[in-house]
């Protein structure tokens, strides 16, 4: 017998199966209590042609509970999952579990924007365009690797089951871990994926918290990876106070200086690649040691390593010296265009700001931040109730209530290190925007560095660099050219069949 809510849906060409239609009745009914059924999914059949082949795709869109030590439900994670549909062999079909950051956002964003087979309406450099919809992405990495976008508690649909369930629980650098390695083990043993080669990718936080889920899904779960990926990573725990925190973001300042025109003319008419080499080496041999002489630093010097960084900042050195050549991030993005009027924004620094007054030491509000607010939140809601038919009223958090988040103990880097160490057939890349100011290219090259400080993992670290921001994937040719990259990296890291995991 056919559900009178299976039947619509079989008429507009969507599959559903039996038992999954009984599970979506609740869902299509109004819930005003706005309450998550934990356990529950729908399923819908799509295509999409990527790189010129038409694929087919099982897309399931539901919840999945955590449970703790007794069995009881502590929360449902929301997730969906996109299914090539011809391929036979599940045991060499690659699987990447996919994570974004905050904490406290959901996977909207790599989901419609970087990797997913349907993506928003933007334009070609990443900002809003109306009206708001969905569309393919040709350059999806589906046709290699299935895909899971999962949600974090409190963000998108995921919730805890009652309020009285402690924070704790969830919200923190190993509480975190702890539970979605938890979850990824029931995925994918529901899922039947024990034998796939298992990639993980994060996005900002999303680094931290994949980092971390390497190694315990290796010494907790007893599951070994064959792929890590980190877009726009955090500092994973790692260190870089003082002289070094404040010289290492240094080259992010030249860049977003060349992208604005704001270098001088020697510098500004060569490609931006030619000129951060000269800005990297600047930082690490003379900017690191004159940082560390503090005010023991000989006044001449003082003043030459300040016109340095005038000249590779396109900032004033007034301004440099005012600050003992330290300038904040906060001061910076206010002051690179404050004579033309505008702040430049935080996270992708090609967008530009208007404040309330042009004075200052810090922006208003992060430009670019709300237009990707715009841009991705009808998108969001239009895919997921129009196209993909989960129906609920439950809010979709873009930014969810995770906080306070327990930071300590945060030795994510070093798991990672562990985890590369420990199994022979895990690889890392590492993707990064060279406008990103939160999460910057320079920093994430030096975490790298220090993961692998006696370079015997070298061969299996790799960093890319991109002309955009901390979602480089919004900017139409970042978008082809980081999708292809991920497809080598997943395609190279699985070893020949019957090669030995050995050193």
């Amino acid at each position: 017998m056919i559900s009178k809510f299976l039947m619509p849906l079989l008429l507009a060409g969507t599959v559903i199966t039996q038992a999954t239609a009984q599970t979506s009745e609740a869902q299509m009914k109004p819930s005003p209590s706005r309450l998550l059924n934990i356990d529950s999914s729908v399923v819908t059949k799509h295509a999409v042609t990527i790189r010129g082949q038409r694929i087919p795709y099982t897309a399931s869109a539901g919840s999945i509970p955590i449970w703790d030590e007794d069995g009881k439900p502590l929360a449902g994670v929301f997730y969906t999952y996109y299914e090539r549909d011809d391929i036979k062999d599940k045991s060499s079909r690659p699987l990447v579990v996919s994570f974004n950051g905050g904490p406290g956002t959901p996977s909207v964003w790599m989901e419609i924007g970087y990797t997913g087979p349907r993506m928003l309406n933007i334009d070609d450099e990443g900002y809003p365009v109306q009206p708001f919809g969905m569309r393919d992405n040709p350059h999806s990495i589906l046709d290699v690797a299935d895909i899971v976008f999962v949600d974090p508690v409190n963000t998108g649909f995921s919730r805890p089951v009652s309020k009285d369930i402690p924070g704790s629980k969830f919200y923190g650098v190993n509480a975190d871990i702890k539970y979605l390695a938890e979850w990824i083990n029931t995925f994918v043993t529901r899922n039947g994926r024990w034998a796939s080669p298992k990639f993980l990718i994060g996005e900002s936080y999303g680094t931290t918290r994949v980092s971390g889920l390497a190694l315990e899904l290796q010494e907790a779960q007893w599951m070994y990876l064959n792929g890590v990926v980190l877009v726009s990573p955090t500092e994973l725990g790692i260190e870089r106070d003082g002289p070094l925190n404040a010289a290492l973001k240094l080259p992010y300042f030249a860049a977003t200086a060349w992208y604005h025109k704001k270098l001088p003319a020697d510098l500004q008419q060569k490609d931006l690649k030619d000129v951060l080499p000269e800005v990297e080496e600047f930082t690490i041999n003379e900017l690191v040691p004159a940082l560390s002489r503090g005010g023991s630093l000989d006044e001449t010097k003082r003043k030459s390593i300040g016109a340095r960084i005038a000249r590779y900042s396109g900032l004033k050195d007034i301004v440099v010296q005012e600050n003992n050549l330290d300038v904040s991030v906060n001061l910076f993005w206010k002051e690179l265009l404050r004579d033309q009027g505008y702040t430049v924004g935080r996270l992708d620094s090609r967008y530009r700001g208007i404040d309330r007054q042009t004075g200052g030491t810090s922006p208003d509000y992060n430009a670019e931040l709300t237009a990707w607010i715009q841009a991705f939140t009808p998108a969001m809601h239009i895919y997921l109730r129009e196209e993909l038919n989960y129906k609920t009223d439950l809010k979709y958090n873009i930014f969810g209530q995770v906080h306070p988040w327990d930071r300590k103990n945060d030795n994510t880097g070093e798991n990672l290190r562990q985890a590369i160490a420990q199994n022979p057939f895990l690889h890392l890349l590492v993707q990064s925007g060279y406008y990103d100011g939160a999460c910057d290219y320079f920093n994430a090259k030096y975490s790298m560095w220090q993961m692998d400080p006696g370079g015997k993992l070298n061969n299996r670290l790799k960093w890319e660099g991109y002309r955009s921001g901390h979602m480089m994937y919004l900017r139409k040719d970042d978008l082809a050219a980081a999708n292809e990259n991920l497809r080598k990296f997943i395609l190279e890291s699985i070893p020949a069949k019957g090669q030995p995991a050995k050193y």
